[in-house]
């Protein structure tokens, strides 16, 4: 990992139920969703002006790619705990904290780190305890199944990678824009 931390105090925009495909397996569930992201998404989302959603008052760089979520998967609706954003622009992963209500995002350097949907699957294969960990999901820790996961994560990359090459802009847009609304 070559980029920066950006701590937030504000939970990230949630998944698009619409858009997102769901794996479960065991305690976790990963959702593989197409996102897009700019002022209007972010405003529609957090309720604060579209002239930016963070502490700093930024506005939102447009972009998009596959988030995939990992989310504690044992109530009735997914608890998200880590989320890597594999957008084109500015690749970063979340480090969501439901504790502290708020999450830090660390970015990539697609030219340090390489394409950054590889660099994802590659994490979950061979981090996801560790991440978890940092997230503060400890309590998943000791039911983490090594053989769903491993079942389960080809099915997970399949899913992303046919998302980044087979999404439709406009209803991700729609969907992420009617979502925000109700």
């Amino acid at each position: 990992m070559s980029g920066g931390v950006t701590h937030y105090d504000v939970m990230p925009i949630p998944p698009i139920e619409s858009q997102t495909t769901w794996f479960p397996a065991g305690v976790i569930a990963f959702g593989v969703e197409y996102r897009l992201l700019n002022d209007a998404i972010a405003a529609a989302h957090t309720g604060v002006e579209a002239t930016g959603h963070d502490p700093s008052n930024a506005p939102v760089a447009p972009d998009s790619g596959v988030s995939i979520h990992v989310c504690d998967n044992r109530g009735e609706s997914p608890i998200e705990h880590l989320r890597f954003d594999c957008f084109v622009e500015d690749p970063h992963y979340h480090y969501i904290s439901w504790k502290d209500r708020s999450n830090d995002m660390v970015h990539l350097d697609p030219i340090a780190d390489g394409d950054p949907l590889f660099w994802t699957l590659d994490r979950l294969r061979a981090r996801l305890p560790q991440m978890l960990s940092r997230a503060g999901a400890d309590d998943l820790l000791h039911a983490l199944d090594p053989t769903l996961l491993e079942q389960v994560l080809p099915r997970v990359a399949e899913a992303a990678y046919r998302a980044r090459y087979q999404h439709d802009d406009q209803g991700v847009l729609r969907d992420a824009l009617v979502g925000a609304a109700r």
